[in-house]
């Protein structure tokens, strides 16, 4: 793999340093005029153009002059595996019927759930793989995905092993999470404590011990529960949760979609590494996360995929001292998006974040919502080299402008795609 050394660009963001907590988020680190000396897969040199050129003087070169240069994009929070649509629903919803309603009807996960049981592996792995191509042209490097539309241990296998599958292929890097409680399993309807002592006693301890066959180098993935009215209540969710964390998972969580069960409070109480959604958090559960290492990871594209007016309270997380993330929920039912771009710009219009609190979010702190700060979401020396070239000479154009895409290129692993 042939070194690279890029340089001149119009803002070369850095993000270097730990995750943002609090009013510390978005500190880009912007060099102007920056340079980027890419070694192999890693990033081997930041600085000025000046001095990089100096130092690297016969090194391949590309001259980013007019450009902002920034690491890639990380959606931590991602349901890319499924099969079908819902669209007939977003009708519905456009005709007065709740989330919940559709849901309760049989359409929602439940329809999902059919769909990808129904559907063949290799077409289920072309969807897919369709969708993770979309999120890289638009600049996501690295992405969280669940699984959780087969709701029983077969399928939910099958999702895991095409997500370890696509992450082979790449380039888009998957980090894979077990969602069997997703949803309850239509086989269970109205019993919904024997699904979790099915999860508990049986498919938690096959899941692990099928990943250590089928990814033996590789760190559990994570679980994660959807702590909800109608779902999983706190209860339930702690069984599940607890489990896991004796068998060795990685935690995350569902909280506070449309309801406050505390859901927020256990992540942090447990460990988890992130708690997702956010909307309906109490000031109680923002401190309990302020006061934890669980990152926030808030989703405005499906409270706009909903069209409701309630967001993740932001400002509240920050001002606590809370790790916010944000990532674009991808899935069937609410918020089919695979530009974090679109994310970006929906973060700073809705949940009145700045451009630069936006970016960070998108970047080193959704690295932290995946356990992989030390590796991805900052150009530094060491990092995997991971970075986007957009066609634009300002970073706040990303949260500006919304519906095109403004990469220009994208480094994955120190490889050279261009859109």
């Amino acid at each position: 793999m042939p070194n690279l050394l890029i340089h001149h660009a119009s803002q070369l963001l850095t993000l270097a340093g730990a995750p943002q907590r609090g009013e510390n988020l978005g500190r880009l680190g912007i060099i102007p005029g920056g340079a980027v000396l890419i070694e192999g897969d890693k990033i081997a040199a930041v600085g000025s153009s000046e001095e990089i050129l100096r130092r690297f003087p016969h090194t391949k070169r590309l001259d980013a002059h007019g450009k902002v240069v920034m690491p890639g994009l990380i959606d931590s929070h991602t349901h890319l595996i499924w099969a079908g649509d819902r669209a007939a629903e977003f009708e519905m919803r456009l005709q007065g019927k709740t989330y919940m309603e559709i849901m309760a009807a049989g359409g929602g996960i439940a329809s999902t759930v059919n769909a990808t049981r129904m559907d063949t592996p290799d077409d289920l792995y072309a969807q897919t793989r369709s969708r993770a191509q979309g999120m890289f042209r638009y600049g996501t490097t690295s992405a969280e995905a669940k699984s959780g539309y087969g709701l029983e241990l077969t399928s939910e296998l099958t999702q895991l092993e095409l997500l370890l599958k696509l992450n082979a292929e790449g380039p888009l890097e998957i980090t894979p999470t077990f969602l069997g409680a997703h949803a309850v399993a239509p086989e269970y309807t109205g019993r919904t404590g024997a699904y979790v002592d099915l999860i508990c006693q049986q498919m938690l301890p096959a899941v692990k011990e099928w990943w250590r066959r089928q990814a033996p180098s590789r760190s559990l993935p994570f679980v994660d529960v959807f702590c909800e009215e109608g779902v999983f209540d706190l209860a339930q969710t702690r069984q599940i949760l607890t489990t896991a964390k004796g068998l060795g998972f990685p935690l995350k969580l569902h909280a506070d979609e449309f309801a406050n069960l505390s859901g927020a409070s256990l992540a942090a109480e447990l460990g988890a590494v992130s708690a997702d959604h956010l909307v309906k958090t109490s000031a109680a559960d923002i401190r309990a996360l302020a006061a934890s290492h669980t990152v926030a990871v808030a989703l405005p594209c499906t409270p706009f995929g909903l069209a409701q007016s309630q967001y993740t309270p932001a400002a509240e997380i920050i001002s606590a001292g809370g790790l916010l993330a944000i990532a674009s929920d991808i899935n069937p039912g609410t918020a089919w998006c695979e530009s974090m771009q679109f994310v970006i710009a929906l973060a700073c219009r809705y949940l009145k974040l700045t451009p630069a609190q936006a970016v960070a979010a998108a970047t080193i702190n959704a690295a932290a919502a995946i356990n992989r700060a030390g590796e991805i979401g900052s150009l530094e020396p060491g990092k995997q080299a991971d970075l986007l070239l957009l066609s634009v000479p300002d970073y706040r154009h990303l949260a500006y402008r919304f519906g095109g895409n403004l990469v220009e290129a994208v480094i994955k692993k120190g490889i050279l795609y261009k859109n």
